[in-house]
This record gives structure tokens, C-alpha cells and sequence, in this order.
């Protein structure tokens, strides 16, 4: 897609209530951006961006901005709404070679951040630079988290978290990489060794099941798994995917490109749906087929068994979905993807009973994120179940905001 950005910018409004900023989940100043841009003052701009948002980047690329921003966009109403996301990645990607490395003097507090993910790449980064001797215990073999496992390479090019992790080291940043806290390590004895703060960030990598006959066989696959490694999978020629969100998007798009035929099925209609209207129709644009109505009720071999089921609306509007008797439709496959949730592992938090969690294994927190567990924090998606990167990168700049307050810093 083609677009001119500084004409994208000058149909900016400049709304006296930016609605644009308003429904922004970490209230990034669209106006002043889109000024600044105009005015080629594109070091200013992206200053701008990265001191409110340091993940601006990721941000511009992988938000929902049909539900954010753009969205609201006063331009959309009669005509199509501003591209602002265009011209923050514009900024954000030439800003990426400066990104500050200044830093306040060491005040010798060490904190470990448990997850390298949106929300512990924010903590690091912003702690980093207060002076805070940050240490991140990641388990996977590179940072990134959902931002290099979870979101597919054509949607979200990996030099970006490449260029991150290369500058949490040049901020002084130790990484402990393939290192699960749990199971050797605990929280106490990160304490033990001199952590005076440990901040939980370790998001949503459990995938809940179907809880259906058949689940455990060995060609049912679950969508957060497989996003991690697809290359390792030998998935067949007959995909179904079972699910309506954006994972299960991610998953199907992945699965065609790597030249399996793909079904999603949903147990609802494409407009409840709640991944995007753009991976959506993304999707479809790759070759990705749609089943609407399909409940999975036990998997077979080499056919899943389905349900049909139909979206009534009752007298107060409401929609109710209702599985209909004696429907069952047998769909032949040759392996099943899985994405209709996911929830927290359960390593940490098992191993420190102080540590309080909801019924799906999210942690609890108080307002100001701190646990049940004396300055230890947590925030992003294992405290809220699965969210956005935006959502993440917001929390942990009030979680470090918190921090900072009880160390008497702001």
C-alpha cells in the first residue's frame, strides 16, 4: 500500500477533542505527532513517541487500530479515517538508530523481571534508565516474548525486537536467557541474592483446551505452541482451525503460506468474531476458507465431529447461541490447530504460596501492581489474561511509575 503520508497528515483535523487520542490505550498525542511530522521534524516526533510509548513501533505495526485510533477517527466518519498508524511506524522505524542510550547515575537497586515480553522490555527500559540494575530472566532462547513467538514473521519483522534486545544490553541490561524461574530458582531466592523488587511478566503461554474426546492426539495441535516453532510441524494437506481470534488468524495465515489447505472454524458468526476485521480479511486474502456454526464436539482420527449451532436473539436484544440436537457433521482433516484462549503458566506462582491468583491462574495485584508478595509486581497479560502489546507497554510504564514512587524517585 502506497500512501503519502504528509498528505495523510495534513487531512488531520486537529480535532479540539481528538477522539483519535482518546480511545488510544496509552493516550499517545496523535495531533502534536501529526504537527510535528508536518513540520519534518521527525527526531522531535519520534522523541515524542518513544518517551510516552518506548514500544511505539511495535505499537504502530500490531495494535487494533480499527478499534483505537483510527476508529475514531472524525475523518472516518464520511470519508476514510487519518492513516495514522502509517505515520507513527514512518517516525518510530527512523527513530530506532538513536534510540537514547542516557541513563541516571547507578543507585545500586537491583530488580529482576521475569519475561521479556511487551511488559518487561517497558519495565527494563524505563527502569533502566532511573539508575536500576535490571536483570530479565527470559525462557526462551531471545527476547521478545508474543512479539517474536507469537506474532508471525510477515506480520512483524524480528530485526525489530532484534534492535530491542540489543538495546537493553547497550543500557546495561543483563538477560539470563532459557532461564525458568519455578521450577530451581524461586522469587525468595532471587531475593535471597540481593533482588530488592521482582516484577512478573511472563504473559500467557498455557493454551486452554477444548476439554472434548480425541484432544490429546498427536495431529491436535495448540495455536500458541505451533506459532513458536511452525517449521517443526508437519501439519498435512487439511487444516482446521478452531477458533475466531486473532491467534487463531496468525495460526491459519502461517499454516497456508506453508502450503497446507486451511479451514477456521467458529462456533459463531463471522461478526462476533473478535479478532480484527483486518487479519480477518487478511486471512482470506491468503487462501484461508471459513466454517461459521461449527461447534467441535469430539475429534476422530482423521475427521473432528461438529455441532451445528445458531445465533437466536431474545426479546431484550440479546444474542444467545444454542447448539442445535442431532447436527453432528463429520469434517475429515489431517491435523487440528487449536487457539481459544490461553492462560498463564503456572510455574512462579506454584512455587510461592504468598502469591495470590485468580481461578485461571492470573495473578492478583492491588492497584498499584503490586502482589500479594512484598515488592513483587506483576502487570501485561498474566495479570489481565490475553490482551494487546499496547495494553501491556501501558500497565508497565504505571507499574514502574509505582516503583519509583516507593523508592521516593518521583
Amino acid at each position: 500500500m502506497n500512501i503519502d503520508l504528509i498528505h495523510e497528515a495534513n487531512r488531520c483535523l486537529n480535532c479540539k477533542k481528538p477522539l483519535c487520542k482518546i480511545h488510544c490505550p496509552i493516550s499517545t498525542d496523535i495531533p502534536n505527532i501529526i504537527n510535528l511530522f508536518k513540520e519534518n521534524k521527525i527526531a522531535e516526533a519520534g522523541e515524542a513517541l518513544f518517551l510516552n510509548n518506548p514500544l511505539s513501533i511495535f505499537c504502530s505495526i500490531v495494535c487494533p487500530h480499527e478499534e483505537q485510533c483510527k476508529g475514531h477517527c472524525i475523518k472516518g466518519i464520511k470519508e476514510t479515517p487519518v492513516e495514522f498508524p502509517l505515520i507513527e511506524k514512518e517516525i518510530s522505524t527512523k527513530y530506532l538508530s538513536t534510540l537514547p542510550l542516557d541513563k541516571k547515575e547507578n543507585n545500586n537497586i537491583d530488580v529482576a523481571i521475569i519475561g521479556g515480553g511487551p511488559a518487561g522490555i517497558t519495565a527494563a527500559i524505563l527502569l533502566a534508565k532511573e539508575g536500576f540494575k535490571v536483570t530479565i530472566f527470559e525462557a526462551f532462547s531471545k527476547l521478545g516474548g508474543v512479539l517474536r513467538y507469537g506474532i508471525p514473521e510477515f506480520r512483524l519483522s524480528r530485526e525489530l525486537t532484534d534492535t530491542f534486545e540489543k538495546y537493553l544490553l547497550n543500557l546495561g541490561v543483563k538477560i539470563k536467557y532459557n532461564t525458568l524461574v519455578g521450577p530451581i530458582h524461586t522469587i525468595q531466592n532471587l531475593k535471597d541474592d540481593g533482588f530488592k523488587y521482582v516484577i512478573i511478566t511472563t504473559g500467557v503461554w498455557n493454551p486452554k483446551p477444548m476439554d472434548i474426546k480425541g484432544e490429546t492426539k498427536g495431529n491436535v495441535h495448540y495455536a500458541i505452541n505451533y506459532l513458536v516453532s511452525p517449521e517443526s510441524y508437519s501439519l498435512g494437506e487439511n487444516v482446521l482451525v478452531i477458533g475466531g481470534g486473532n491467534v487463531a488468524m496468525d495460526a491459519a495465515r502461517v499454516a497456508k503460506r506453508l502450503g497446507s489447505s486451511v479451514t477456521v472454524m467458529y462456533r459463531r458468526g463471522e461478526e462476533d468474531m473478535p479478532a480484527t476485521k483486518v487479519e480477518i480479511a487478511e486471512a482470506k486474502e491468503d487462501g484461508v476458507e471459513f466454517k461459521f456454526y461449527y461447534a467441535p464436539k469430539e475429534i476422530l482420527d482423521d475427521k473432528m465431529i461438529f455441532l451445528r449451532t445458531e445465533s437466536l436473539t431474545d426479546e431484550s436484544g440479546r444474542k444467545k447461541l444454542i447448539t442445535l440436537d442431532d447436527s453432528d457433521i463429520a469434517v475429515k482433516y489431517s491435523s487440528v490447530i487449536v487457539a481459544v484462549s490461553q492462560g498463564p503458566k503456572k510455574n512462579i506462582v506454584s512455587s510461592e504460596d504468598r502469591i495470590s491468583t485468580e481461578k485461571w491462574g492470573t495473578v492478583v495485584v492491588s492497584d498499584n501492581f503490586e502482589t500479594t508478595l512484598d515488592n513483587v509486581f506483576s502487570c501485561g497479560d498474566v495479570v489481565t489474561g490475553p490482551k494487546t502489546v499496547v495494553a501491556a507497554v501501558n500497565d508497565a510504564k504505571k507499574m514502574v511509575n509505582n516503583i519509583l514512587s516507593k523508592e521516593g524517585l518521583i
